[in-house]
């Protein structure tokens, strides 16, 4: 009995160490965002929540906001699209070229994001094409898309192909059978293929950095401000961020939660 409270104490006191490591962090950004004075400094002696006006009423922080969102909301819908299809070549469906396709594939996530960068930068200067946030959303997607791909793959291995022939042999043709049995049943990894592309892509700083060109997102604005011009403004964007974050995740959640609640009965 006094081995098992000592192995619960020290889980316990691992978990919030664990946790203290994870979000103190966020909390020391959360403190000098709301902190009068211009650097960091505990105790804070005056407290001030201007800045959080100041950033929501500041037109570049919205123009980068929206840049962001539509970079961020493209690669979401896309990797989704792709890491469907993807998955069920990945792990679905047995063809000649399945082994290669599946090493090559997945290749792109082991390159390192400023090689992987540098390299889309090159090519799209070689084509002519100008950076912009709309070159960024292809960078991001040769990256995030196989990750996607990938955990939507996760689900697409536990599928029972069952399902699909009773369907066919109910007298679904190919599409019906896609629409009502494989969609449904992928759909859970889809949707968390949806989160992590969106997550990935809107917290990316390599990939925009060498692929947006005039353009720039939050996380390149934040390393800008944090080498030169810094001011409590830059961890009060850095605490929007996160919480936008979070807002639109929880969002997704309760979406996916609904809409498997409401499925039976429709």
């Amino acid at each position: 009995m006094k081995t098992s409270r000592l192995s619960t104490a020290l889980l316990i006191a691992y978990g919030i160490a664990i946790l203290g490591f994870l979000y103190l962090p966020l909390v020391s950004v959360g403190l000098a965002s709301i902190s009068k004075a211009r650097y960091l400094s505990f105790p804070i002696r005056k407290y001030a929540f201007g800045w959080y006006e100041d950033a929501l009423t500041s037109d570049t922080v919205r123009d980068l906001l929206v840049i962001s969102l539509k970079v961020a909301g493209v690669v979401t819908v896309a990797s989704m699209v792709i890491g469907f299809f993807g998955a069920l070549a990945f792990a679905r469906y047995n063809w000649r070229f399945r082994k290669t396709y599946q090493k090559l594939i997945l290749l792109p996530i082991f390159f390192p994001q400023t090689v992987l960068g540098l390299a889309l930068l090159m090519w799209f200067n070689a084509l002519g094409v100008v950076p912009s946030w709309k070159t960024a959303i292809i960078a991001h997607l040769v990256w995030i898309a196989p990750i996607a791909t990938l955990v939507v793959s996760i689900r697409a291995f536990s599928f029972d192909a069952a399902l699909e022939e009773a369907a066919r042999d109910m007298g679904a043709n190919q599409w019906q059978t896609l629409r009502e049995v494989t969609i449904p049943l992928l759909m859970p990894g889809v949707t968390s293929a949806g989160l992590f592309a969106f997550l990935l892509s809107w917290g990316n700083f390599p990939l925009s950095l060498f692929s947006t060109g005039a353009d720039s997102t939050l996380p390149e604005w934040l390393f800008a401000k944090m080498v030169s011009g810094y001011s409590p403004l830059v961890p009060t964007v850095g605490m929007l961020t996160v919480a936008t974050s979070a807002v639109l995740v929880f969002g997704g959640l309760i979406l996916a939660w609904a809409i498997r609640r409401l499925r039976p009965e429709s």
